[in-house]
């Protein structure tokens, strides 16, 4: 665990350095708990139980914006730590910034449902106390169009994409081929009768990446979390985004690059979520 901490204090320390450059015009911040029962991991046959805590930062600033995600997900015994027969821990932090052309131009690139154009810069960085021991170092960078209207908004992304990573298993850390993403996100709010609704979530695309530590050729990833929240803060108090609640769902086929049908290449699993904004 104490490897755990050393991976979440340096990259916190990283982001807060991104963040010191340019003062936020506006933030948000939330903490948050979700629960599933039917996640996977490559190489393993069984499910595996989820608990997990998560922070997420969201602001703009002068000529952009910044995502932050840190979650710490503690698994059940069906995916053990190390030399262990209880669940592992892991810490897996993702970040992105956006330049926004209309920004940075102080233009209005508008046309129809577009409402303006970005370029991304992001990394996922984890560490988990597993006897395949991951460290997860990704690079994705490129054009993303925004699109926005009366319910909300979406991104949609064309990534390069460069991961390195550890195989605990064979002793050695792997060099990926350099592939690309698509990746979308979006968030819609709207009411159904008298009750406030949001729905959230992300789709990512990513293409095959060379040999894995094994020397098995990797296959496409396909991952997407999607969340319908009710805003119980808002239908209880009137105030909106303080408290809500969720269920949502997530589907991964080829988890990290695995094999398509392999042991633990595939999740299918409902969640909870409810979650705090400050």
């Amino acid at each position: 665990m104490n490897k755990l901490c050393k991976a979440l204090s340096l990259s916190l320390g990283l982001v807060c350095v991104s963040f010191a450059a340019h003062a936020a015009d506006w933030s948000d911040n939330a903490v948050s708990y979700r629960y599933g029962a039917d996640f996977s991991e490559p190489g393993n046959a069984k499910d595996v139980r989820k608990n997990i805590l998560g922070f997420t930062h969201v602001s703009g600033y002068k000529y952009g914006s910044n995502f932050l995600n840190v979650d710490v997900l503690m698994s059940d015994k069906a995916d053990p730590a190390r030399n262990s027969t209880s669940g592992a821990q892991e810490i897996y932090i993702v970040y992105a910034n956006q330049l926004h052309l209309g920004k940075i131009t102080g233009k209005k690139f508008e046309y129809g449902l577009i409402k303006d154009y970005a370029w991304t810069n992001g990394f996922d960085f984890n560490s988990k106390d597993t006897a395949f021991a991951p460290r997860v170092r990704k690079f994705m960078t490129g054009p993303t169009v925004k699109f926005g209207g009366s319910l909300g908004w979406a991104d949609l992304s064309l990534l390069y994409y460069k991961e390195k990573n550890h195989n605990g298993i064979v002793g050695k850390s792997v060099d990926f081929d350099s592939t690309f993403r698509i990746a979308t996100a979006w968030g819609l709010t709207f009411n159904a009768g008298p009750v406030p609704l949001k729905f959230n979530g992300f789709a990512n695309y990513t293409g095959a990446k060379g040999k894995d530590g094994f020397g098995t050729e990797t296959d496409p990833e396909t991952w997407a979390d999607a969340f319908l929240m009710v805003d119980v803060g808002k239908l209880v108090t009137g105030q909106k985004d303080t408290f809500l609640a969720d269920i949502g769902y997530e589907y991964v086929n080829s988890k990290f690059g695995a094999k398509s049908g392999s042991d633990g290449a595939k999740t299918n699993t409902a969640m909870v979520k409810v979650e705090w904004h400050l």
